[in-house]
């Protein structure tokens, strides 16, 4: 079983973010997108019950080589980021079409069986990616993932979304992603993290992928992307809301609501 696991460098969400020339600035306080850490943990169980191989790859700035030490500590084998300045504002049609092309690339070597990623990344939030990658590879996919049954040949995956349960089986190979419900990802301890300085993280530029990929042909970059930001702006801070107490908080409601529906 060779599984590739997507992740992705994020702000820390709890971080102070600023916007400059309508774009998040990055790199300030980046850390492992949290959500793919059930992605990670996902992987790592399957290949530790089938054996096998798992694989993170990341497209980001140079710094995403931090989430990707961090996924080798998960339990993650082999890391790889792709980063070059021709993929700086790429959306996720962009990004989804560098993932495919890694695993096309990753799949010369030996065949690549499952491809998990997590709901969505924290900073975009359009959990579009997913299913662009499995388009781009011409597999079948599986979203949301709540429970995830992986047997030689298949995955099933049952999901809970709009007051129905669906369990779904498609063969391998396929694209999955999974929820937080889905498992709860390991903490690494010492020895996971000294393991980890052993293991396989490579760096990638575009031209690595260039045999499996056509560069010019990619809609990557900000110049490729279908989307444009016309404005950004940080949203103030709630004020305190009025408190009326005693007789008239009937009529200081109506007024309110009067006032806003004009």
């Amino acid at each position: 079983m060779r599984v590739l696991v997507s992740i992705k460098h994020v702000p820390d969400v709890m971080s102070e973010r600023r916007i400059e020339n309508g774009r998040l600035v990055r790199g300030e306080d980046d850390t492992l997108n949290e959500l793919d850490e059930n992605a990670i943990e996902a992987a790592v169980a399957a290949v530790e019950e089938l054996g096998g191989e798992v694989i993170a790859v990341t497209m980001g700035p140079e710094d995403a080589e931090d989430s990707a030490m961090l996924a080798l500590q998960k339990g993650a084998d082999r890391a790889i980021v792709v980063t070059d300045d021709r993929l700086a504002g790429s959306d996720a049609i962009g990004t989804a079409q560098v993932l495919a092309a890694v695993s096309r690339k990753l799949a010369q070597e030996e065949p690549i069986d499952l491809f998990i990623t997590g709901m969505a990344s924290l900073d975009g939030m359009t959990s579009m990616v997913p299913a662009a990658v499995a388009a781009g590879l011409g597999w079948p996919y599986i979203s949301l993932a709540s429970e995830l049954s992986i047997e030689e040949g298949a995955v099933q995956a049952v999901r809970h979304a709009d007051g129905f349960t669906d369990t779904l089986r498609c063969a391998l190979p396929a694209v999955v992603s999974v929820t937080d419900q889905v498992n709860e990802p390991r903490f690494p301890n010492f020895k996971d993290m000294r393991a980890a300085r052993k293991k396989p993280l490579d760096v990638w530029s575009l031209d690595d992928i260039e045999d499996v990929a056509d560069p010019d042909a990619m809609v990557i970059g900000k110049q490729g992307a279908g989307t444009m930001v016309l404005e950004a702006s940080e949203q103030s801070e709630r004020a305190a809301g009025e408190v009326v107490s005693g007789v008239g908080g009937g009529l200081k409601l109506a007024e309110y609501i009067e006032k806003v529906l004009k």
